[in-house]
């Protein structure tokens, strides 16, 4: 069954089972490669994407459920030559290691300050709860109150 949606600013029509993981049609069929499979099971964070402006773990949620929805993915948070201040915040703190989980910190982290501008730590540690298996959760925080920091 065709469901209709909007993906990083663009109508989609999405032609997958109702059931299937947003992140395998998100992967497979449109060719997000960003989003990224981490466990699964919605623990990990790898996935995230937003939803209606909203930080979701696209392995878990089924495609039937984002129908008339707007889905943005790592891909649409910022453009080359003029990345997000997120991701110019992630290069200077040097967050990544691996890099592998950093799409869904990045989004998570794009939720957390449109709805927190200026998180203190706790907010930052209650919003963050993708896991980074390198451990750079300090960096992860000093780039984000850089960020809020930058916007005061």
């Amino acid at each position: 069954m065709p469901i209709a949606a909007t993906v990083n600013g663009k109508a989609v029509t999405l032609h997958a089972d109702e059931d299937t993981p947003l992140l395998w049609v998100l992967r497979e069929e449109l060719g997000l490669t960003g989003t990224k499979f981490g466990c699964g099971i919605a623990a990990c964070g790898a996935c995230s994407v937003h939803i209606d402006g909203e930080v979701a773990r696209s392995c878990s949620v089924p495609v039937g459920s984002v129908a008339g929805k707007a889905i943005t993915t790592i891909e649409a948070l910022g453009q080359p030559g003029a990345p997000h201040p997120l991701q110019a915040a992630w290069i200077a703190h040097q967050v990544p290691q691996c890099g592998y989980c950093q799409s869904g910190q990045l989004m998570a982290a794009a939720a957390l300050l449109k709805q927190n501008p200026h998180p203190d730590d706790a907010a930052i540690d209650a919003a963050m709860t993708n896991i980074c298996r390198c451990g750079t959760y300090v960096r992860i925080r000093a780039a984000i109150h850089a960020v809020a920091g930058a916007s005061a």
